[in-house]
């Protein structure tokens, strides 16, 4: 019988991986609680209807990438894509339009998508995400970049390139639209049978494409940058001195577009050049119309999502502190089970990390593997106890009651 194995594009986070992500979340935490973000989570799964009018019908996520079932009861429910479209949907079920704004948040969640699995891209996946939902200052975009840039540089991640742009407002974009619908239309003969399909549905998606052909052609399209309305510009400008003021270093980018249809005025994309072919390692940008769409009153919004195991792969090998062990607890004799056990618990409760014989070694064995889990202390329990110093090699016998107390004292049994 064949072993099963894990789903094509899934993966499982072994002990030595969760060290890793731990730090993460640690540093994530540390840089984006001192902005004044707050964690929020999110339901696993979502009405479908959320993605479909938040993330945009036409959008690749939405057409083809999500895991969408129903739940027997006739209702249509998706394995979440991605974040901002839920916590936007939790501010306004919770009433956080209510509360001072803006309302800063950030989570650290898995997410979900179908398509094809390669370093760096799984169908399963984790995102660190912060969005900042009710102020429309160009100071909101700017601390945003600026603080993925903190935690990319507090994790280890060198040689990034930020990739930088603004598309403007939806009212700019939809003749902008129009003009680059045209230019495709009129270079069709240059481009891939997919962007040709699409054409009338996303024009603005051409500038994604992989095909080398499809690329040379849109070298001579024209750009949404160049055709900013003079509020949009200043917004663009303004994020830009802040972003200097910082002394984060960036490209402007007028090809640059997020693979979401809420996104508006600035929009921004980190990469990495160890991650190879996918070298996003994260981005995001301004949503003013995201809420509104979803049943709310107009509400500006700006937000970012980077992925967790791009993040990994980029900042190689980054330091992970050992697991300390206090107190190895060893069996002499099978009798002094019981009396190791409590002694065991009582360690814990105490405040010490302390581990017990479970696997019925020879006391020798047992002394080689606490010397493997760099155990600070063994405590040998037989007819006696006793306690030995891992570090100097002193061993001496003792009262039970008095093995925690003259490990907590720090003591060196000399």
């Amino acid at each position: 019988m064949s072993v099963i194995q894990a789903p094509r594009g899934t993966f499982d986070v072994l002990p030595q991986d969760a060290a890793r992500r731990a730090v993460l979340e640690e540093r994530a935490r540390k840089v984006l609680g001192a902005a004044g973000y707050g964690r929020i989570e999110t339901p696993t799964f979502e009405s479908t209807e959320l993605f479909a009018r938040g993330v945009g019908e036409a959008t690749d996520i939405v057409q083809k990438e999500m895991y969408t079932f129903d739940d027997g009861g006739g209702r249509s429910l998706t394995l979440r894509p991605e974040g901002t479209a839920p916590v936007c949907r939790a501010y306004l079920e919770h009433g956080m339009h209510k509360l001072p704004q803006p309302v800063k948040l950030w989570y650290l969640s898995s997410f979900f998508r179908s398509e094809a699995p390669q370093r760096g891209r799984y169908r399963q996946f984790w995102q660190v995400g912060a969005e900042t939902i009710g102020s429309a200052a160009p100071e909101t975009d700017a601390e945003l970049i600026v603080l993925l840039a903190e935690l990319l540089e507090a994790l280890g991640v060198t040689e990034t390139r930020l990739r930088l742009s603004s598309l403007g407002t939806p009212e700019t974009r939809a003749d902008y639209r129009e003009q680059l619908a045209a230019y495709l239309r009129e270079h069709r003969d240059g481009l891939s049978p997919e962007v040709v399909a699409r054409i009338e549905l996303n024009p603005m998606r051409a500038f994604d494409a992989s095909d080398p052909i499809t690329r040379e052609t849109m070298r001579g399209a024209p750009t949404l940058l160049d055709r900013l309305a003079p509020d949009d510009g200043e917004h663009f400008a303004r994020v830009r001195e802040l972003l200097d003021d910082a002394e984060v270093r960036y490209e402007l980018d007028p090809t640059l577009v997020r693979g979401l249809d809420y996104y508006a005025r600035t929009v921004f994309e980190f990469t990495s050049d160890a991650l190879g072919a996918q070298s996003g390692l994260g981005g995001g940008g301004r949503y003013d119309g995201l809420i509104e769409q979803i049943g709310g009153a107009p509400t500006p919004a700006s937000g970012w999502a980077a992925g967790v195991e791009r993040i990994l792969i980029a900042a190689g090998g980054l330091p992970v502190a050992p697991e300390l062990v206090d107190l190895f607890v060893a069996v002499a004799t099978p009798a002094a089970a019981r009396v190791a056990f409590a002694l065991a618990n009582d360690a814990r409760r105490a405040g010490l990390q302390a581990q017990l014989e479970l696997a019925g070694r020879s006391l020798k064995g047992q002394l080689r593997h606490a010397a493997r889990l760099g155990a600070r202390y063994v405590a040998i329990i037989g007819t006696e106890a006793s306690l030995k110093n891992m570090e100097t090699g002193v061993q001496q016998e003792l009262p039970l009651m008095a093995v925690i107390p003259t490990i907590l004292r720090g003591s060196r049994l000399v």
